[in-house]
Parts: structure tokens; C-alpha cells; sequence
């Protein structure tokens, strides 16, 4: 049977697919609709086998906050065009959205999470047989706490949360701190959460370093004891210098607003670092 120029782009619309795929699949359906989007379906999925191979190394990063509540996902792919594109950036905030509603705790819940036209997982295999690129979930993380703030940096590639102890923090104090986690890539928020094993690797490099530099032996330990301050100072949220106001620790900028308010945890995801 002939196929109309009319149901072409109504697959097209349904699927985001291309005009000959749909075409194609159209044809091979015998014009019936349900069967043609489970041809271009399974397209899909065979594209994405042929694609595991290769490397999904741009993609699109956004974040959102929503009552105490706050996500951040990384739709993944091969090339900045296809991360640019308007219908890849919707595709990322539709997962956003969908991790917001349904809160899964892990990665593979939330491919899993049903939508409109399928899982998670299957729109991401559907744009995968339209785009003909390899596409993945790279990241999910998620926070919860009695305040929390989504900070998504220009271009998409990078994006934080972070939770707050108090309900009620100030917008301009909230976001200040996301941009200070995106800006400084803190490992923690204090120095009690760093793994035992990082201050020793940390410790341990202070003191090979003094000892190259001939200091004396004895002095090793108060030496590298002054680096791992340092190190605190540097990779620790709360220690280091506010970047809008060096004078100021991202601690003592907190206590400005509330002698109680403190970070209670965070994540930064970036498709760069």
C-alpha cells in the first residue's frame, strides 16, 4: 500500500524518527502504526548493540530541586551536535522529571520507571534508532534534606545539589554554595567524611615530598601534617575560601546568614572532570 507523506510525519512525531526510517517502517508495517513504532523500536535496539563499542563521551547534564527533594542526571552521547540538540536536552529533562516524580535510588530504577511510551530505558533506545549515536544514562544521583538547591552551569556538561540542615535557607545563599561546589569540586563537606585512606595516601605524599626537599627526619610528621591542613583547606566544602570573598570561609559565609546553617551533603556531576 502507498504510504502518505501525512503518516510519515506523524511516525516521525511519534517516534523521532527519520523521515526515510519511517518511511521504511511504514512500508514493511503494511501502514499499521502500532507495528511500524515497534519496527523503528527495534531498530533502535539494534543500533544501540552496534554502538556499545564506541565511546558516549558528550551528553547533557541538568539538575532540579522540588520540595526537600533534589536530582541530577547525565543523558550521555557521542557528539556536542546531538547534545545541543533541542530533542536530546527534552529527553534529558524528561528523565529529570521522571526521577523528581517517582524518587528511584539507584541508576537502574530509574531506567526502569515507566512513562507514557515506555520505560526510561526504551526512550533512550528509541532516540538511539533515530540519531542513529550511542546514548546512555551516565549519572543519577540525589540528595534529600530539609532545604535543597539545583545549580545547572552554562552549556549543560555540568550541574550540583546541595542539602541544607535548616528549612527556609536564603535563595541567594543556597545557589552561592552550588556554584561553590561546582566552581571548586570539593571531595566532601568536612574533613571527618574523607576516607582514612585518602588522609594516609595524603599524608604519605607530604612526607616523600619534604624528604626530597632534605628535610630532616624527624620533621616529616609535623610537616605533612601541616599539608593535609592545606589539603582541608582546598578539597573540603566548609574549609575553603568562598570564591566571591577569599577573606571568607564557605563556612563563615554560612554562619553571615545563620549561626546554625550548615551543608549536610552534596553532589556535582560533570561530563569534563
Amino acid at each position: 500500500m502507498a504510504v502518505t507523506m501525512a503518516e510519515i510525519q506523524h511516525l516521525r512525531k511519534m517516534t523521532g524518527a527519520g523521515m526515510m526510517d519511517c518511511k521504511n517502517a511504514l512500508n514493511e508495517a503494511n501502514g499499521d502504526f502500532d507495528k511500524a513504532v515497534e519496527i523503528i523500536r527495534k531498530k533502535g535496539q539494534a543500533v544501540a548493540s552496534k554502538r556499545e563499542d564506541r565511546e558516549a563521551s558528550e551528553g547533557c547534564v541538568l539538575a532540579k530541586a522540588e520540595g526537600n527533594y533534589a536530582a541530577v542526571v547525565a543523558l550521555k552521547c557521542e557528539t556536542d551536535f546531538v547534545a545541543k540538540n533541542e530533542e536530546f536536552i527534552a529527553l534529558t529533562q524528561q528523565i529529570l522529571d521522571a526521577a523528581i516524580e517517582y524518587k528511584p535510588e539507584t541508576l537502574e530504577e530509574l531506567l526502569n520507571v515507566q512513562l507514557d511510551k515506555g520505560t526510561v530505558a526504551q526512550l533512550i533506545t528509541d532516540k538511539i534508532g533515530a540519531t542513529g549515536e550511542k546514548m546512555e544514562l551516565g549519572y543519577f544521583e540525589h540528595i534529600t534534606a530539609p532545604s535543597v538547591v539545583a545549580y545547572i552551569h552554562m552549556g549543560n556538561k555540568l550541574a550540583t545539589i546541595v542539602g541544607f540542615n535548616k528549612e527556609n535557607v536564603a535563595e541567594n545563599v543556597a545557589k552561592d554554595v552550588a556554584m561553590q561546589v561546582a566552581a571548586m569540586n570539593p571531595i566532601s563537606v568536612t574533613p571527618d567524611a574523607i576516607p582514612a585512606e585518602v588522609k594516609e595516601k595524603e599524608l604519605e605524599i607530604a612526607r616523600e615530598k619534604a624528604r626530597e626537599a632534605g628535610k630532616p627526619e624527624n620533621l616529616l610528621d609535623r610537616i605533612a601534617e601541616g599539608a593535609l591542613q592545606k589539603f582541608y583547606k582546598e578539597s573540603t566544602l566548609l574549609q575553603q575560601e568562598f570564591v566571591k570573598d577569599n577573606k571568607l570561609t564557605i563556612e563563615q559565609y554560612l554562619k553571615q546568614s545563620d549561626k546554625e546553617l550548615t551543608v549536610t551533603l552534596f553532589k556535582r556531576v560533570s561530563l569534563n572532570v
